[in-house]
């Protein structure tokens, strides 16, 4: 976006927010996040509080109903499998990004080479692991091809947010994003906020709230009393024993699976025993009905939830077993010594009281845990960083194609950005459910996948949480099963 247009923006948006008493009537919303983003480059991390933004500013090839159907966005109609590797994908026409620059078959297709360009090193790179190529085939009008049959290939462009071709070679992209959605960039002071302003010229139907500014308050009870002093329209990770405290609450099961992946190659984890040892001490149940207060349910020993294709029912939750886990960790010659454990605070839900009380079971079984608490983004850093792997970082993984695929390439899969194992015949069942077209046969590698990583107990699964959101009185939003905060649902009074 030119200098100018930038300048016009600000000059809207102060428009808005200084009109004193009529403030409501502009319809001008706060919403306030647990964390802030890294960046607003939309294909380079994956990172909340980037998507919490950029959801708003640009769309997707296809998206999804509030409930969880997918749908056409920019694609005029669902993708047409023209052969078994090559998926056709026909675009709405007459959209133009915010800086006037055309939506086109060239635009998607540069954006599917730019994210999955191994130079480019997108922590996306999972969602589209498939793809191979895709080119143009008419103005309105492109081919998607992948290393072999994709039966989830139209999940994978849920993901895909569609970047402008000229302008995102701008150094100051990341700073500066430019989409096709419904709102428009306007600033972001670092620390303090990012806002954005309706997109007047917006391809689909009209949001009624005119702007929206994001604020980054870490600590859930000065979200708390932000939302309650009217400062706040909607805040992120309400402590669930506040949900009758405030205007308005919504809480929907969402796809979040906090977990603690557990390095399988070194250190005291390195063991087996050890392994399943950590899973035996945490007593989920107690976590779930003391600390989240009912709105989480135990995780069934794997990083997927029932409604989620691959989800092996016949595979129930390690026990709370305390006196086994001792045992164990006795048995593995490790009684005493010290464990790290990594996470973060105000990214998600109870992050940091998650971790601290995992750590308090892991000490009840004979360890000392060394528990490091980073801010975001450092946190980020020591997740992916592959050289100098932790023990154990905590992790709360979300899955918004709900497929087995997503989650475990990221995260069982050998060489996975979330994955602390080498296990060959684990990483040889996900590559062969990845391009069988057999349902019946994909479903039974995943709950093959699902038992090995199980019995060699990789991570310690915890809890499958639900998204809880407190509103303010004059705020309507019924949240979305994908947790995507999408300004162009919401009505304010």
């Amino acid at each position: 976006m030119k200098k100018r247009g930038c300048l016009f923006l600000a000059a809207v948006w102060m428009g808005i927010f200084l009109t004193g008493p009529g403030w409501a009537q502009t319809r001008q919303i706060t919403i306030a996040l647990g964390s802030e983003p890294t960046t607003l480059d939309p294909q380079i991390r994956e990172d909340g509080g980037e998507r919490a933004v950029n959801d708003n500013i640009y769309d997707t090839v296809l998206t999804r109903t509030p409930e969880g159907d997918l749908i056409p966005s920019l694609a005029a109609q669902m993708p047409e499998l023209v052969a078994p590797d090559t998926w056709e994908v026909t675009l709405r026409p007459g959209i133009t990004f915010h800086n006037g620059e055309p939506m086109t078959a060239d635009a998607v297709v540069y954006s599917i080479q730019r994210v999955i360009d191994p130079d480019f090193n997108s922590e996306q790179i999972s969602f589209f692991s498939t793809i191979k190529a895709a080119r143009a085939t008419g103005d309105l009008t492109l081919h998607v091809i992948t290393d072999g049959p994709d039966p989830i290939l139209p999940s994978r462009l849920y993901w895909l947010k569609v970047v402008p071709p000229v302008h995102s070679k701008d150094p100051g992209f990341a700073e500066n994003p430019v989409g096709t959605g419904p709102y428009r960039f306007v600033t972001w002071q670092r620390g303090q906020h990012i806002d954005l302003v309706r997109n007047d010229d917006y391809w689909g139907d009209a949001p009624q709230i005119m702007a929206v500014r994001y604020r980054f308050i870490e600590e859930p009870g000065t979200r708390l009393a932000g939302l309650m002093a009217g400062e706040f329209d909607l805040i992120t990770n309400l402590l669930p024993e506040f949900t009758s405290h405030v205007p308005k609450s919504v809480n929907v099961l969402g796809l979040e699976h906090p977990i603690v992946i557990l390095n399988a190659d070194s250190g005291i984890t390195k063991d087996p025993q050890v392994r399943q040892a950590l899973n035996l001490a945490v007593n989920k149940m107690a976590l779930a009905n003391g600390l989240f207060e009912g709105y989480a349910q135990v995780a069934q020993g794997q990083l997927l939830s029932p409604s989620f294709f691959g989800y092996n029912d016949q595979v129930t939750a390690y026990p709370y077993d305390p006196d086994r886990a001792k045992k164990l960790i006795e048995a593995a010659g490790v009684k005493g010594q010290t464990i790290e454990l990594i996470g973060t605070s105000g990214r998600w839900l109870k992050d940091r009281d998650l971790v601290e009380a995992v750590a308090g079971y892991w000490e009840q079984a004979g360890l000392k845990v060394n528990v490091r608490i980073f801010e975001f983004n450092e946190y980020l850093n020591r997740l992916f960083d592959r050289k100098t792997r932790a023990d154990a970082i905590f992790v709360v993984s979300s899955n918004e194609l709900l497929d087995a695929d997503k989650s475990f390439s990221a995260y069982y899969k050998s060489g996975g950005v979330g994955a602390s194992n080498t296990d060959a015949t684990l990483a040889s069942l996900i590559d062969a459910a990845r391009s069988e077209t057999d349902e019946q046969k994909r479903e039974n590698l995943y709950h093959q996948a699902v038992k090995r990583a199980y019995d060699q107990a990789y991570f310690v699964w915890l809890l499958n949480i639900e998204d809880i959101y407190g509103l303010s009185q004059r705020l309507d939003w019924p949240g979305r099963v994908d947790a995507r905060l999408l300004v162009q649902e919401m009505t304010c009074q």
